[in-house]
């Protein structure tokens, strides 16, 4: 199998795995391939195998990452799948193989990433990257972990900012959700199927978009991807949540 790793130059010809058939998420999706193109400038990476699939990688400088941690002189890893038919295949290993060795040939502490106490949507296999060799750094309420794996010995370990060591105070009722555009569904599914699914159950929803660097590095949860709260709790990263057929079931509203 081949695997190519995007930039600037081929970003625009070629798919970036998720979205890439979804008609509805066409804006979004090049929302997305637009953010990767800013991002390319701050040293990160996407690869992914030569096929029509969702297996990639995607991974940069954790200084200029979009999350709120500190990890000096590591490689934040952001998306990581391999999914269907093409897992159990050596795919996982090999791409973050590849993170290892530009780690390694940049000098860097090592790979970190944020994932959830146990499995949460839209973020990597926890189980299974610590099985890798990743170390938990630190865990926060409402579930989620910060993981190293570190390729120098004696090096300071990574931890969140304290902006997500509390939850948000959220005072309005209804629906308040956190979102960016480094995922090509969450814009869609966000300005169109959760402002319907809130519409038809009379239920307040403010949607908090981050539009910078600095503004994911100060946000009050993990998962800058999406995360959803309902009356102030934390819910879920499931961007399908936002759909009228999941709505209830994930949030437990009505219920």
């Amino acid at each position: 199998m081949n695997y190519i790793r995007l930039t600037k130059e081929n970003i625009d010809s070629e798919h970036i795995c998720c979205a890439f058939s979804d008609k509805k998420c066409k804006q979004s999706y090049q929302m997305k391939k637009d953010w990767l193109k800013k991002e390319f400038e701050n040293g990160y990476i996407f690869t992914r195998l030569d096929e029509r699939a969702k297996v990639f990688i995607e991974y940069g400088p954790a200084e200029k990452a979009w999350v709120p941690v500190w990890a000096p002189g590591y490689l934040m890893i952001g998306c990581f799948w391999v999914s269907g038919k093409y897992k159990s295949n050596g795919h996982g290993k090999h791409l973050l193989n590849e993170a290892v060795e530009t780690a390694e040939k940049l000098g860097k502490k090592g790979l970190v990433t944020i994932v959830g106490k146990k499995k949460f949507h839209f973020m990597s296999d926890t189980k299974w990257l610590l099985k890798q060799g990743f170390e938990i750094c630190e865990t926060i309420m409402n579930g989620f972990s910060l993981i190293s794996l570190d390729l120098q010995k004696n090096s300071s370990r990574p931890f969140f900012n304290d902006c997500v060591k509390t939850d948000p105070k959220i005072e309005n009722k209804g629906c308040t959700v956190y979102y960016s555009n480094r995922c090509p569904y969450a814009e869609y599914h966000v300005i169109n199927s959760l402002e319907d699914s809130c519409r038809k159950r009379k239920i307040p929803l403010k949607t908090i978009k981050f539009e910078s660097m600095e503004q994911a590095q100060s946000s009050p949860t993990p998962a800058t991807i999406f995360s959803l709260y309902l009356d102030g709790k934390f819910i879920t990263t499931d961007i399908s949540a936002c759909m009228d057929s999941r709505f209830d079931k994930i949030t437990g509203f009505g219920s």
